[in-house]
């Protein structure tokens, strides 16, 4: 039986960096179409690996990653948390996740103010494993926070972050005819409108 027709997902050939960097970067981007095909232990497994080694204040490493496969129990609870624009492309995600965040240190019950950040770390310590793995890794907004809290059980000192979308890429015309124009790597604006020597000057 022959191998499916694997569709690459790098979007490194569109985007030119204005300082030299490594590729992986430029390859990153969030694809939408996706094929239904499971992933693997393995493979999901890898991903979460990557993001375990993602940099955290004090090694606190306040990411947690709730997640449900498809043609599971638990995928009608993640899948209706979506907003429907999202429904109509990850149907054919293989898993979907949910990021929660501690907001409080570990050791001393203190705030900890970068629980978003550091979680925002794994997250692209994931989605570059994915790309590695020619893996779609689209991180959402676009679900309902206060009904991820609840119905996954999430603890008040615990706060939700994001949804990822993970699966095997396919063809862009297998999306909905709006978004398969959007279906492109996206560019950056140039990298001295994002920083400034000294105090806030933009």
């Amino acid at each position: 039986m022959s191998e499916p027709t694997r569709i690459p997902i790098s979007g490194i050939s569109k985007r030119q960096p204005e300082y030299e960097i490594e590729p992986l970067f430029l390859m990153r981007w969030s694809p939408r179409a996706m094929n239904g095909e499971i992933l693997s232990e393995n493979e999901l497994m890898r991903l979460f690996e990557a993001s375990r080694w993602a940099p955290s204040s004090f090694n606190e490493q306040e990411w947690r990653f709730l997640y449900a496969r498809r043609d599971t129990p638990e995928w009608e609870t993640f899948f209706n948390l979506l907003v429907d624009a999202n429904k109509t492309w990850c149907k054919d995600a293989a898993v979907l996740v949910v990021v929660v965040g501690a907001k409080n240190f570990a050791k001393n019950g203190k705030a900890n103010k970068v629980h978003s950040f550091d979680c925002g770390a794994a997250f692209q310590n994931l989605a570059l494993q994915a790309t590695s793995m020619n893996i779609v890794a689209h991180g959402m907004a676009g679900f309902d926070f206060d009904k991820a809290k609840s119905s996954l059980n999430v603890p008040d000192d615990f706060e939700v972050q994001a949804m990822i979308a993970l699966g095997k890429p396919a063809p862009k015309d297998t999306l909905p005819k709006e978004l398969q124009d959007k279906e492109e790597p996206s560019q950056r604006r140039p990298v001295k409108l994002s920083v400034c020597e000294g105090s806030f000057s933009f």
